[in-house]
């Protein structure tokens, strides 16, 4: 009896300290995904390119980092815009296409300042993009656009995104390139009343 007795106790002390240590990580892990600035810098990258645009941004102005990923990633035949039925081709054809964003949209409440990044596709938004502006609140939020290209301006990308959002005040967008420095960055959102 007293074998099973002290059997019992340790495992309650066992399950205990388990809880305890469950419970401590859930909690690091929620402060974790807490916003650290009143900036968010979201993008889409397909080929890393816009990434190291948005992560050069991001340090430059102590803002937090969202990155749209496919829930379907992008191959390179998918990439291939000399072949009219690629993915992309076919998605950029297509306004109403909205491929599906892996994982959870994040919560927007504590910025007021959202820059987005893309690739111009055809002189257009990736569709991926347009789902993800209109599947979360831009009500009241200072939005501008950067985005990569090989050549391409801004075509009609950032109207498509602010009729596609339906809120928001949009600011002048502008393109960049890998080489692009993180003061030229940080130089265009000051540019834009934007600072950290």
């Amino acid at each position: 009896m007293k074998k099973m007795l002290a059997v019992l106790m340790m495992l309650t002390l066992i399950v205990s300290c388990l809880s305890t240590a469950f419970a401590e990580e859930g909690a690091s892990a929620a402060e974790a995904t807490e916003p650290t600035s009143h900036i968010l810098v979201v993008y889409f990258s397909a080929t890393g390119t816009t990434k190291g645009v948005a992560e050069k941004l991001a340090e430059g102005l102590s803002a937090d980092l969202y990155e749209i990923v496919p829930e379907e990633p992008y191959t390179d035949a998918d990439l291939n815009y000399n072949d009219r039925k690629s993915r992309t081709s076919i998605e950029t054809d297509d306004p109403s296409c909205r491929p599906a964003i892996a994982g959870e949209l994040p919560d927007l409440t504590a910025y007021d300042t959202i820059l987005i990044g893309y690739p111009i596709w055809w002189g257009d938004v990736p569709r991926i993009v347009s789902n993800f502006v209109e599947n979360v609140d831009l009500t009241d939020k200072t939005l501008a656009v950067f985005f990569t290209s090989g050549g391409s301006g801004l075509g009609s990308s950032m109207k498509h995104l602010e009729e596609q959002a339906g809120a928001g005040t949009w600011l002048e967008g502008k393109r960049f390139s890998s080489r692009t420095t993180a003061e030229e960055l940080t130089g265009w959102a000051a540019s834009l009343g934007i600072k950290p």
